[in-house]
């Protein structure tokens, strides 16, 4: 058997998205600082202009699922980070978007094996919002340090598990698998059946 386990180090060919929400954007720019610096710090090349991050700002916590799926279709990226915040309100809109923003963020890492990190804040007040983006600890940090984990877990699941995996099968070679491919329901329903 084998423990899989990501590092921090080995950073100089990664690439990252972060997808940030510009909706209560005192409080996500804290967030893309904090995930910035603990980037930098870990060596990766920050600067937009570079090679190593891409940025996409989108009008709100609602739209970043769809961007950031978006991105992770490219097959670009090691890893996507989106960030947010959610402040509740006098009405139920809090929890209609938390929800949807939470099952779409989910569902991108599934639908394409790229890891997604969940880096938006759901809050009952902007206080505790600004807590969670510097005023106490920055978890944009946080979410940066699970990007580069997730990154590298799953570098080594995908290298070591083709191989692995291809030698138990019947009359299988040393070849790796074929790349899975993912097909929509409408695709599938519209093939004929046999």
């Amino acid at each position: 058997m084998a423990v899989f386990e990501g590092t921090f180090t080995q950073t100089d060919r990664m690439r990252f998205a972060i997808v940030i929400g510009r909706f209560n954007d005192l409080v996500t720019s804290k967030l893309l600082e904090g995930c910035q610096d603990c980037l930098k710090r870990h060596g990766i090349d920050i600067d937009p202009n570079g090679t190593q991050v891409d940025y996409a700002w989108v009008p709100g916590s609602f739209e970043v699922p769809l961007v950031a799926r978006q991105l992770a279709l490219t097959n670009r990226y090691d890893a996507i980070v989106c960030l947010g915040a959610i402040i509740k309100g006098q009405t139920p809109h809090f929890d209609y978007v938390a929800a949807e923003v939470s099952k779409g963020i989910a569902a991108i890492g599934f639908q394409t094996g790229v890891p997604v990190i969940f880096g938006v804040l759901t809050t009952d007040t902007m206080q505790q919002a600004l807590e969670r983006a510097g005023i106490k600890s920055n978890l944009g940090w946080n979410y940066a340090m699970s990007a580069l984990e997730m990154a590298s877990l799953m570098k080594q699941v995908k290298s070591v598990g083709a191989e692995h995996y291809g030698n138990h099968l019947e009359g299988a070679t040393n070849a790796a698998l074929p790349a899975a491919t993912i097909k929509s329901a409408a695709a599938e329903s519209a093939e004929p059946n046999e």
